[in-house]
C-alpha cells in the first residue's frame, strides 16, 4: 500500500509540473462558417437532434460532404468577443475522448459545428431497448477513458477546464463505441453544470467533476440514471449496507457476463469519487491509475 501511494504522490507531482511548465497550445484554424452555410447544411434547421431554452443541435451535411452537429448556443450576456474567445479555447482541445470542435458561426445567431458521433449518446444505449445493449467491457472502456478525458482537461489544459457535464446524456458514442465528452459548455450553458459558477473554489470545481464521474460509472453499472426522479444513485452507494442490493441493481442487460472483481473495483471507484465532504480527497489521475492498474482496464 505504501507503495502504490507513493506512486501516486510522483504521478500528481509530474503532473503538477507538466501543467506549470507547459505552453498554451497553438492556435487552432478552425473553419468559419457563415449563416448560410449552416442553414442549408442542416436543411433549414429542419434536422433537431434537441431544442432547448439554452441551445439546440442539429444534423449537418455540408458541400464538401462532411457530416456533422451543428449547436446553436443562446447565450444572451455574451458579446462577439467573448464567444470567440471561447471558441478558440474549445477548438485548443484535442484528446481522443473529447468531441471535436470543427468550426463555427457568429452573428445574430452563433452556432458551433461538431464532428458527428455515429451511435449517438450513451445514454440511449442504456436506456433505449431497440438499440444494441452495450456488453461489460465496452462499459469498463468508456469508464477509463472518459477519465482519461477529465484528466486531460484538469492537468494538460491551459487554463485547465472544469466546466464539464458528464453524464450517460452527454457521452457520445463513435462507430467503434469509442466514448467522447460533448458537454464542454460556454460560460453558463449548462444549467446541469453545478461545476461552471466561478464563485466556486478550484478545489470545489474539481470535485464537482469527479462527482459527475462516479454517477457516470454507477450509470455503467445499473443502467439507471438518477436524472428526472429516478434512483439516486448517489444515496445507494454510500448505503452502508448497499453491497446487499447489488444484484438487485446491476443492469439486467448484463446478465452474468461481468467479471465480479472488476464490478467490485468499479464500484469502488465510484465510491470514492462521491464521498463525503469530510473524506480524503481523491484525484482524477488517482482514478485513472486505478482503473488501468488494479481493475486492469485498457485503452484500444
Amino acid at each position: 500500500m505504501g507503495t502504490e501511494n507513493m506512486f501516486l504522490k510522483i504521478r500528481l507531482l509530474l503532473l503538477a509540473l507538466f501543467h506549470l511548465r507547459s505552453q498554451p497550445s497553438p492556435p487552432v484554424l478552425l473553419k468559419r462558417y457563415s449563416y448560410k452555410d449552416i442553414k442549408k447544411a442542416t436543411d433549414g434547421f429542419r434536422r433537431v437532434f434537441e431544442n432547448s431554452s439554452q441551445e439546440a443541435s442539429y444534423k449537418a451535411k455540408f458541400q464538401n460532404g462532411r457530416v456533422g452537429v451543428v449547436r446553436e448556443v443562446k447565450l444572451l450576456d455574451e458579446d462577439d468577443d467573448s464567444f470567440s474567445k471561447e471558441v478558440r479555447l474549445l477548438g485548443r482541445l484535442h484528446h481522443r475522448h473529447i468531441v471535436a470542435l470543427y468550426g463555427f458561426s457568429t452573428g445574430p445567431r452563433r452556432f458551433l459545428v461538431f464532428e458527428n458521433m455515429e451511435r449517438g449518446s450513451l445514454k440511449e444505449h442504456l436506456s433505449d431497448p431497440l438499440k444494441t445493449p452495450l456488453n461489460w467491457r465496452t462499459r469498463l472502456k468508456i469508464a477509463v477513458g472518459i477519465a482519461a478525458a477529465v484528466e486531460y482537461l484538469q492537468f494538460f489544459c491551459d487554463p485547465p477546464v472544469y466546466r464539464v457535464s458528464i453524464s450517460s446524456s452527454t457521452i457520445m458514442l463513435d462507430e467503434n463505441f469509442t466514448p467522447k465528452i460533448s458537454g464542454i459548455s460556454l460560460s453558463g450553458a449548462s444549467e446541469h453544470n453545478a461545476t461552471a459558477s466561478s464563485r466556486c473554489p478550484k478545489e470545489c470545481r474539481e470535485e464537482g467533476v469527479i462527482f459527475q464521474l462516479g454517477l457516470l460509472i454507477l450509470e455503467l453499472i445499473t443502467g439507471q440514471s438518477s436524472d428526472k426522479g429516478g434512483v439516486d444513485l448517489a444515496e445507494w452507494v454510500q448505503e452502508p449496507r448497499f453491497l446487499r442490493s447489488i444484484h438487485k441493481m446491476i443492469d439486467p442487460d448484463l446478465g452474468n457476463t461481468y467479471d465480479p472483481r472488476e464490478l467490485n473495483g468499479l464500484l469502488n471507484v465510484a465510491r470514492l469519487c462521491i464521498r463525503s465532504v469530510d473524506e480524503t480527497r481523491i484525484y482524477t489521475p488517482q482514478i485513472l491509475w486505478y482503473l488501468q492498474k488494479k481493475i486492469g482496464i485498457t485503452r484500444k
